[in-house]
């Protein structure tokens, strides 16, 4: 085991697939060598290498095996245990729990809520707790979103019972969900993550990305279950976990990492040259149980964001997950419009193609055979998910609760007119 005296350590625990109580997989420690660069280290114990049921914690970097594993990257964080940490948002509310800001990676590991995405846990005793049993219900979303409006003005969040209610908010998303305000709420079929609207949000950003996966549906992509609930006069978007599973004796979880790990990547601009669905598409080949039907999948996904404008389309909002021993692309999840300026160029956040993530039908055919794709069924798929969005956007927002008015405002993201622009005429 790791046994360096000034290195700050946790243990970490996993579900295995079918089981619902955690075991103790291994010990990570984080540490700063001679020169102050974070180093993590990670062992799997020797009692979970021997049981016959024992997994790895994902396919990329911490596969099984004895002797400790090494990474100097993501600040010394191993990919798959970023993962499992907060965002943006969930590191906010932390912060707001514990009193102060800039805490150490590993305090915002040991910190996070039991709810995390995926299967792992994280703990200073060898012997793991018992699984969460107690979540908040969708019967409590306004309180919820009260103090969810208080954190994001910077507000003190209701001095009176404030510790409480934080505690409340603190079954917050992960890695996977961004920056939105968001909860994990349950009722009689599971558990949900609910996005939270922000009063600075430019439309109904809840009722657009519910048409979004709606949309997603009827185009053949395999988007998350996801239905909008009104508490008071604010709406939410409901997105089931399906990291999760409900059952008699509790929760399944699901391993889950993101396409930042996938891609060993990191989610800062100097690394971008990494972020590519073509590249992702070729990680699907080494790791998918099912490599051809995940990777037309991801094509799928990829020409549904250049057509919706999604410029969102980061990493960290693409997954597999594994339920069993097999690993699988995640259902689509963030799908979001955008209404950038141009009309005649937009790009995606990941590489789809010869000319980067120039978001155009020539672009997005280029590398279709890394799909497992001919170029002529790449084109028929483009050109029905391209009619299908066009015809369809507004009948399915208007459907799903979006007004006349947001309407009007997202009208300018579905197949832009640059879209089929000759490609020397967008520059």
């Amino acid at each position: 085991m790791i046994s360096k005296p000034d290195a700050q350590e946790c243990y970490v625990y996993i579900t295995l697939p079918g089981r619902t109580e955690f075991v103790t997989a291994g010990r990570f420690a984080l540490e700063t060598d001679r020169t102050g660069t974070p180093v993590g280290r990670f062992v799997y114990g020797r009692s979970y290498l021997a049981r016959p049921d024992a997994v790895p914690i994902d396919p990329v970097e911490l596969k099984l095996g004895t002797g400790t594993q090494r990474t100097t990257a993501l600040g010394g964080v191993f990919g798959a245990l970023r993962d499992a940490g907060p965002d943006y948002w969930g590191r906010r509310v932390i912060e707001k729990h514990v009193g102060k800001p800039l805490l150490g990676e590993l305090d915002y590991l040991l910190n996070a809520p039991d709810d995390r995405a995926g299967a792992l846990g994280f703990g200073l005793n060898q012997t793991p707790p018992p699984p969460q049993r107690h979540f908040n219900q969708t019967l409590t979303l306004e309180k919820l979103q009260r103090i969810a409006d208080a954190i994001i003005a910077d507000e003190d969040v209701a001095p009176s019972a404030s510790a409480d209610q934080v505690e409340d908010l603190m079954l917050v998303g992960t890695s996977m969900g961004g920056a939105r305000p968001k909860a994990v709420v349950e009722d009689a079929q599971g558990l949900w993550l609910a996005k939270l609207n922000r009063p600075d949000d430019p439309w109904n950003h809840a009722r657009a990305e519910q048409a979004m996966l709606v949309l997603a549906r009827a185009c053949g992509i395999h988007s998350a279950e996801s239905r909008i609930m009104t508490v008071g006069d604010r709406d939410v978007l409901l997105v089931k976990r399906f990291d999760r599973e409900k059952t008699e004796d509790g929760y399944r979880r699901a391993r889950m990492v993101s396409g930042l790990t996938l891609l060993r990547t990191e989610d800062t601009h100097r690394h971008r040259d990494r972020w590519s669905y073509v590249l992702m598409a070729e990680e699907l080949r080494r790791v998918s149980g099912r490599p051809q039907e995940d990777a037309i999948e991801l094509f799928r996904r990829m020409c549904f964001n250049a057509l919706i404008s999604n410029t969102d389309d980061h990493p960290r909002n693409h997954a597999i997950i594994a339920k069993d021993q097999e690993w699988r692309l995640s259902p689509a999840y963030d799908l979001t419009p955008s209404t950038p300026i141009s009309t005649e160029r937009r790009d995606l956040a990941m590489q789809c193609g010869d000319l980067g993530r120039y978001a155009h039908a020539g672009n997005l055919l280029s590398q279709s055979a890394r799909f497992y794709l001919g170029p002529d069924e790449a084109a028929a798929l483009i050109a029905d998910m391209e009619d299908r969005i066009r015809s369809r956007w507004y009948e399915t927002a208007r459907r799903e609760g979006l007004s006349e008015r947001d309407c009007e405002k997202i009208s300018r993201a579905f197949v832009y007119p640059g879209f089929r622009l000759p490609r020397g005429d967008a520059g």
